[in-house]
């Protein structure tokens, strides 16, 4: 969050050696992206607290050093930790204790740093303050007035008179006497950002049980339709030359005589459906619809524009798809079946229960375009405290 330091040996202590950062190297190569970013920033932070105890030598502070020593740690401590393999959870948390504590030594470092370092980091912390804390937020509201007499302009509030003739002592003084508000309201910031990212976490943690239970419905029709093909058959039975011809996914029987031509030894729909309904006919379905919701899937991407963040959103939201697309084109040719829709209750062939099947597999998207709206208003409330109250197009 805060700017690389620039060191002005003009404004350090006197000492008898230059400054140089800790030797220890940075740990690491790891393989996930979060983890790489904690070991760096926690180096950095590392970097600069031995530069404000070394050159600037900050009185009665002690225990504030302990606890930055202690918080860096603890996120090094997140950043490596192997996670067993049957542990699936533990990456959230592990994500929580490296970002808390990160923010915690940030917090204690801007609490012993020179006023100088404050000064020159104001640009970035105001700019953090104002995306995570909303506009009515009192402590975004002063941390704002602080920074416009430091002479630190945003677009919103314009420079306050005379503020660029302050000598570098007096705004000086004045971070000396808002330091605590700075602090304060930065860490606020900190802890907001923490709570939008545990809003996507838990988001995310819905979307992916809901694409499991779905799974494991879609699994349990294809498993019913092995065992009993006869229980739910999705078949149909339109008239052709004025007789009755059963019509599956997989197969068609023969020409049956209608109820006025058919004698003590006709054939009965109900044993022809039996005698043409077949084990695979709701896997193949569900293949169908599944294939069609990964095409509406891979045609949403146009709409994504990325994510920073670490819980994998867009990906979840993808997946959510495909057992939905599967499900939906098993229960529209059930409802078809039903003669719940008036003129589509007897497909001539196996070949339009397919593309009915299609059909039905791609308008999952009419279903999943509410969860789409709802995850891109998560991600905003991430991207920019401001883009909360913003209103977002309704579904197409």
């Amino acid at each position: 969050m805060m700017d690389t330091v620039t060191l002005d040996p003009s404004e350090a202590a006197p000492h008898d050696e230059p400054y140089t950062a800790t030797a220890q190297p940075i740990e690491g190569p790891v393989r996930v992206s979060w983890r790489e970013g904690t070991l760096t920033r926690a180096k950095e932070l590392e970097s600069l607290s031995a530069w404000v105890w070394r050159d600037h030598k900050p009185q009665n502070v002690e225990d504030l050093k302990k606890a930055i020593d202690l918080h860096l740690q603890a996120a090094r401590d997140a950043a490596k930790y192997k996670r067993p393999w049957f542990r699936t959870s533990a990456n959230g948390s592990l994500i929580e204790r490296a970002m808390s504590n990160l923010d915690a030594a940030e917090a204690d470092l801007l609490n012993v740093a020179p006023p100088q370092y404050l000064l020159g980091q104001m640009p970035s912390l105001l700019a953090h303050v104002q995306r995570h804390l909303d506009r009515n937020d009192p402590r975004r509201q002063e941390f704002e007035r602080i920074a416009q007499k430091l002479g630190v302009k945003d677009p919103d509030h314009p420079l306050a008179q005379n503020v660029e003739e302050q000598e570098l002592d007096a705004k000086k003084e004045k971070i000396k006497k808002e330091r605590g508000k700075i602090v304060s309201a930065v860490r606020g910031a900190s802890s907001a950002a923490l709570r939008e990212q545990l809003r996507v976490r838990s988001f995310r943690s819905v979307l992916v049980a809901t694409t499991l239970l779905m799974t494991l419905l879609a699994v349990g029709v294809a498993v019913m339709g092995l065992v009993s093909p006869t229980t739910i058959p999705l078949c149909f039975q339109p008239e052709k030359s004025g007789q009755t011809v059963v019509v599956c996914p997989t197969a068609q029987s023969p020409l049956l005589p209608t109820a006025q031509q058919s004698g003590p030894a006709a054939p009965d729909v109900d044993d022809a459906v039996k005698q043409t309904a077949a084990p695979q006919d709701l896997l193949i379905v569900e293949v169908i619809g599944l294939t069609a919701a990964a095409v509406a899937a891979a045609a949403a991407i146009r709409g994504i524009s990325g994510s920073s963040e670490p819980y994998g959103l867009p990906v979840a939201l993808a997946a959510l798809k495909l057992p939905t697309g599967a499900i939906t084109a098993f229960l529209g040719l059930l409802l078809m079946r039903g003669q719940f829709v008036p003129g589509l209750s007897a497909l001539d062939t196996s070949a339009q229960i397919l593309a009915w099947a299609l059909v039905f597999g791609y308008a999952q998207q009419l279903f999943t375009r509410f969860v789409d709206r709802q995850a891109h208003t998560v991600l905003d409330t991430v991207r920019g405290a401001d883009k909360r109250n913003e209103p977002r197009p309704g579904p197409p």
